[in-house]
């Protein structure tokens, strides 16, 4: 009997609107070094990859370049920061529930792969109850490898009970196309996440402007590749 289908899912940017939540950290941060905030519009280009690659990003664009020990200091006080304000304004993008929702209905196994710190994912999910959904929560460091590294996604599809064959990826960044292709998963594009390069131009199998499409996109990527023929 084959595994269910498994719609694997980014985090900040694709599944959350994280960005208010991550500015008021990092700003905090910076203005512990005197420096100036920056803005939402700003930072949200520069999410993805992780909170430590987003305070490096914060702290360069406020131009502040930070001894290591320091850059040590300054992310310990971004994950104490965080984690005290995880979800005071993150909130699922429209649509995005429903759309799970008929994922669910429809037999669909649902797993998240984000570079996030696996705990502040947990807790971020947990915190606006949308945990107990998913059969897998991969974070950046669940395994030795993270996206772009297609062994993040192929991790998370195991861990999750799902195969790579029967596996559609969402994201809104590089890292998430790089994997999912590398994996060779096909990959939807959302346009609304946290990218300074339009998802369109990085090459997803199809690009979305909103959740409501995502269920008959996912399906027919699927079917699509179940057609192929297998390779000699």
């Amino acid at each position: 009997m084959s595994p269910p289908p498994i719609l694997v899912l980014d985090l900040d940017g694709t599944l959350i609107d994280t960005a208010p939540d991550l500015v008021l950290t990092l700003n905090a941060v910076l203005a512990q070094e005197g420096r100036a905030p920056l803005s939402l519009a700003q930072v949200r280009s520069m999410v993805g990859a992780g909170a430590k690659a987003l305070l490096v990003r914060g702290l360069a664009a406020a131009g502040d370049q930070v001894a290591p020990e320091r850059l040590e200091a300054l992310y310990q006080d971004f994950l104490a920061h965080y984690r005290a304000h995880i979800a005071d304004a993150s909130v699922p993008f429209p649509g995005a529930l429903a759309s799970l929702d008929r994922f669910d209905q429809a037999g669909w196994r649902l797993a998240v792969c984000t570079n996030k710190l696996e705990g502040l994912a947990r807790s971020l999910l947990g915190t606006l109850g949308l945990a107990d959904r998913f059969a897998a929560i991969c974070g950046g460091d669940t395994f030795a490898q993270h996206k772009p590294d297609p062994r993040h996604l192929t991790g998370t599809i195991g861990r999750a009970g799902g195969a790579v064959e029967r596996a559609v990826m969402v994201g809104d960044s590089s890292a998430d196309i790089v994997a999912a292709q590398a994996a060779g998963v096909p990959v939807v594009g959302m346009t609304f996440g946290y990218t300074d390069t339009p998802v369109a131009e990085l090459g997803p199998d199809a690009v979305l402007d909103h959740f409501d499409d995502l269920f008959d996109t996912a399906h027919r990527l699927l079917e699509h590749r179940e057609r192929k023929p297998a390779r000699p």
